[in-house]
């Protein structure tokens, strides 16, 4: 089995705890199923929130969804002026035997301006 990396993102509409968690538990859900994933396949998870989300965490959201014995850390993106806000990022190492160009890269309401190309 190869390591493979799973990115996604998702905008929230204000720094609010229940938006955070909820949107972040949206996100881990859709790159889970559209991945075909179980938590035994992830190897570990970084969270990343621009800097006007600071209400929660968005890594307890996936402790919520039953990721108890994956690694994950959660980190402030840089503070780039033109940057979109609101958004949570994820990038989720998995073991897979897939070729990378199966894998289903996620992102969710206004997150999608972020990446055109593959947004779905």
């Amino acid at each position: 089995m190869g390591v493979l990396a799973v990115r996604g993102a998702v905008q929230v509409d204000a720094d609010d705890r229940d938006q955070v968690l909820e949107a972040t538990a949206e996100l881990v859900t859709e790159v889970m199923t559209r991945n075909a994933l179980t938590t035994d396949d992830v190897i570990s998870v970084i969270f990343t929130a621009t800097p006007d989300l600071t209400a929660e965490f968005p890594a307890l959201a996936a402790r919520k969804l039953g990721f108890h014995d994956v690694p994950l850390l959660c980190a402030s993106e840089i503070n780039v002026p033109h940057a979109l806000p609101r958004v949570i990022r994820l990038m989720a190492h998995i073991q897979s035997d897939r070729p990378r160009s199966d894998i289903q890269h996620v992102y969710l309401r206004g997150a999608t301006a972020l990446r055109l190309d593959i947004a779905q």
